[in-house]
């Protein structure tokens, strides 16, 4: 597989080579489903909370004598068949965190990107970076690459991410600037477009070919 590289001018400045043994084949969107259930599932915050009959408020007497009355007999008015009573096997907080191999996350991006590849969203540019620290310059550089800020989601990607990029690009609505040592699959995923530095695709593909 071959992708342009293109600079700030959206001009083909050179191509990148990239090994079909790591973006292509059969894409497997299981592992895709598998990493993004288990992003969403870790940032659970878990607060879900139910009073069981130990924390309702009420009395724990015995309302009247087991027998004789030809009422049904009850231990106490928190009693979970009584309204007002506690609840019985109710959500309680938890974490809901669970971690997925290292192999299953790298080839979840692997096979995220490669979609993405294969939608023809990916741009690769020689230098993703800015020279003011403002926002009309990062509305300049993503206007010149083609892409409308508001108009879908942008995903920027670089090894060291541009400090004046990422100042200028935070309140664009629908952009994102990583880093690729901290990328993941369901950022991937849930974005329009992927402009990505020559430099972050080759340390990807260098990593997650290994």
């Amino acid at each position: 597989m071959q992708l342009d590289v293109v600079n700030a001018q959206n001009e083909k400045v050179g191509s990148l080579d990239l090994k079909d043994e790591v973006f292509g084949g059969r894409p497997r969107l299981d592992l895709v489903w598998e990493a993004v259930v288990q992003q969403n599932a870790s940032e659970r915050r878990g607060t879900h909370a139910t009073k069981n009959r130990a924390l309702v408020s009420g009395s724990g007497r015995k309302p009247w004598r087991q027998k004789g009355t030809g009422r049904a007999r009850v231990g106490e008015t928190r009693n979970p068949l009584w309204r007002k009573g506690g609840t019985v096997f109710g959500p309680q907080p938890r974490d809901y965190a669970y971690k997925l191999p290292r192999k299953m996350t790298r080839g979840a991006l692997r096979e995220a990107l490669a979609q993405k590849m294969r939608d023809g969203a990916v741009i690769v540019v020689d230098r993703l970076a800015i020279e003011e620290t403002k926002t009309k310059a990062a509305v300049a550089l993503l206007t010149q690459l083609g892409l409308t800020p508001g108009a879908g989601k942008t995903l920027l990607i670089d090894v060291q991410p541009d400090g004046a990029l990422a100042l200028g690009a935070r309140n664009l609505p629908g952009v994102r600037l990583l880093s690729a040592r901290t990328v993941t699959a369901r950022d991937v995923m849930d974005t329009t477009r992927v402009v990505a530095s020559q430099a972050a695709l080759e340390r990807l593909q260098e990593v997650l070919g290994s």
